[in-house]
């Protein structure tokens, strides 16, 4: 009987999801209200029975002396940010951000070092790579991150002008960008496409009692 409920309410929000297709209307929002709501409750009963318990568990109730101390770092941190509107005492709230800024920051750099330049510059020493393939990839970053490159000459018009190789090359980079970022998108639309053709014959299964 759950069964059937849930095969039939997720028919149903499914074509109220693609209502969209005609235009915004009620019965898009307030699926995407429902999907919303279902997923925030769903994160917060997770998060709050797999990470928050068993952290407090092994911190603040642990009674241990350090890791107690341990546990109650973040806990002021996090409540430092309830003061962000608190007027004189929202510089408070700005120590937690920039904590966390500059920690998501360092973390980032050391994935983009570790997982990016460093394979890409021992990418010469694996087995059956082609020069051409190498050096592709080696231009193909290097202009990227020429296209992110903000830096320009003043002209005596006083507008700012790229030197003609450092334009050239963020054109190469722009390039790039563009097909790295349609091949992900093909590559996300298949995906989306797959799940959707899967969906659509289980509940045609389903409903045709197969």
């Amino acid at each position: 009987m759950l069964q059937d409920v849930g095969l039939w309410a997720g028919f149903i929000l499914t074509l109220m999801v693609f209502s969209y297709l005609l235009g915004d209307n009620v019965l898009y929002r307030l699926a995407v209200y429902v999907f919303v709501g279902l997923s925030a409750g769903y994160i917060a009963v997770i998060t709050y029975n797999s990470v928050l318990l068993p952290w407090l568990a092994e911190t603040v109730f642990s009674g241990n002396l350090l890791q107690m101390i341990l546990g109650f770092i973040p806990l002021v941190l996090g409540g430092l940010l309830i003061l962000k509107g608190a007027g004189p005492l929202g510089w408070l709230a700005g120590l937690t951000m920039a904590l966390l800024i500059g920690v998501g920051a360092a973390v980032a750099l050391l994935g983009a070092v570790s997982g990016t330049l460093i394979p890409l510059a021992l990418e010469p020493t694996r087995p059956g790579l082609s020069l051409p393939d190498f050096l592709f990839a080696v231009v193909g970053v290097i202009c990227s991150l020429f296209y992110f490159m903000y830096l320009a000459k003043p002209m005596p018009s006083g507008q700012t002008r790229r030197s003609l190789p450092v334009a050239a090359m963020a054109v190469v980079g722009e390039g790039v960008v563009a097909v790295t970022l349609g091949t992900l998108y093909a590559a996300a639309v298949l995906s989306s496409l797959t799940v959707f053709s899967e969906r659509v014959g289980f509940v045609l299964s389903r409903l045709g009692g197969g």
